[in-house]
């Protein structure tokens, strides 16, 4: 199996991540994506998630998501930010007969089962190979697309190693797949 990167490409990130709204519309999965980019949740997180977990019985969507992770056990909460917020709504209103039971993503086959983490692979390729990127894009890449482009935004490392729950900065530093173009990026902006 090979290592999966961070989308980096800002263009192309967001050719990804509008597929499944513009070029084959499906709000499930725009909305799969968009949650695993501005989440940084493992994808069996996501899947684990259950409509409760993201809206109200008001109507409204929730202002967080909390969760505890299935690889550490540890509890994480992280705010719905717009963009999440509105492919929740998109989703929300696409979908007839919806309770706080039902799986946010529901199994196409049994819909009491969420959906396979197989069948989510299938939704990351299929729009990544449709959007021409490289085939180590998988659904662990959104989750380091959030890491890439935090850390590009000015979040610090340690930062980030705490949102992730990593437990060394190796494997943060990891996550951010840096490259020599990033490092000589350094290099460059520094004239002393």
């Amino acid at each position: 199996m090979s290592t999966t990167y961070p989308i980096k490409d800002r263009n192309k990130l967001e050719t990804f991540r509008d597929y499944y709204k513009d070029k084959r519309p499906i709000p499930r999965n725009f909305t799969l994506i968009v949650m695993g980019l501005n989440t940084a949740f493992r994808i069996g997180d996501i899947l684990r998630l259950k409509w409760k977990d993201v809206w109200q019985a008001d109507g409204c969507p929730c202002s967080h998501i909390r969760i505890e992770e299935q690889k550490t056990g540890k509890a994480r909460t992280v705010p719905i930010n717009n963009a999440l917020r509105q492919a929740l709504e998109a989703y929300r209103k696409s979908l007839t007969g919806t309770t706080s039971l039902n799986w946010l993503f529901p199994s196409p086959h049994s819909p009491s089962q969420p959906l396979s983490r197989h069948q989510a692979y299938r939704i990351v390729k299929s729009a990544a190979a449709a959007c021409g990127l490289p085939d180590n894009i998988s659904c662990h890449s959104l989750r380091k697309t959030f890491g890439y482009f935090a850390w590009k935004n000015g979040t610090p490392p340690a930062m980030l190693m705490d949102l992730y729950n990593h437990s060394s900065y190796q494997i943060t530093k990891r996550y951010l797949g840096i490259e020599q173009e990033e490092r000589d990026q350094v290099y460059l902006q520094i004239n002393l």
